[in-house]
């Protein structure tokens, strides 16, 4: 089975479950979308949604719900994928998206993929507690290398691949073409004989990002 099992990760402040294309769209885009936004005492001012999200990504900007349906409905038929939609814990509202891509179960080896949180959710535990959460799952069911891999130019992603723990491997150059263009890709990637240490590390930062 080279599609990931369907599963729930529930953390204190996030909670990954599959995405749902008609139930999901309209909540993600209008994180994602640059709409300022009010959640009780968490405001984001209107913000360039290229900028904070969507630059390197495969998909977006999203100008409408429907395109976000479009785009989540390509994820969830990706072979080798599973796609997660991120709850807030606190609100139940979407605040992104997160996928296990490139499954190779039979070599132990997977890939934690399409990683992103609107700014409603940038800046808080999410992030660590996110990505806490796939690698547990990934290392508790016998996988034996997670990899993260960016767009060489991303140096904010490459920067949270290694502060999460990630080690980098080096750049594929001309690896695929995204939006048109020619992508080099840097490679990161965590074993499962290092989890234990990166684990500590990722619960201190859920941790001290808490108390912020």
């Amino acid at each position: 089975m080279t599609k990931p099992a369907a599963v729930i990760l529930e953390g204190s402040h996030v909670r990954l479950r599959p995405v749902d294309p008609n139930g999901d769209a309209m909540g993600l885009f209008q994180v994602s979308c640059g709409d300022p936004i009010e959640w009780g005492s968490r405001r984001v001012p209107a913000f360039d949604s290229n900028t904070l999200i969507w630059k390197y990504l495969f998909d977006g900007p999203m100008a409408s719900e429907n395109e976000m349906r479009e785009a989540i409905t390509r994820r969830v038929h990706t072979e080798r994928a599973l796609c997660f939609c991120v709850v807030d814990c606190l609100t139940d509202r979407p605040v992104g998206m997160a996928n296990f891509a490139s499954n190779y179960p039979e070599h132990r080896r997977i890939e934690l993929g399409g990683l992103w949180l609107g700014p409603i959710a940038q800046g808080t535990s999410a992030a660590a507690e996110m990505v806490f959460l796939m690698l547990e799952h990934l290392f508790l069911n016998g996988y034996q290398r997670v990899e993260w891999k960016c767009d060489a130019n991303n140096a904010k992603s490459g920067k949270v691949a290694l502060k999460f723990g990630f080690t980098f491997e080096g750049v594929q150059e001309r690896h695929m073409i995204i939006k048109g263009n020619p992508r080099d890709t840097a490679w990161y990637r965590m074993l499962s004989e290092e989890w234990l240490e990166r684990r500590r590390r990722l619960l201190k930062m859920i941790e001290v990002r808490n108390m912020e």
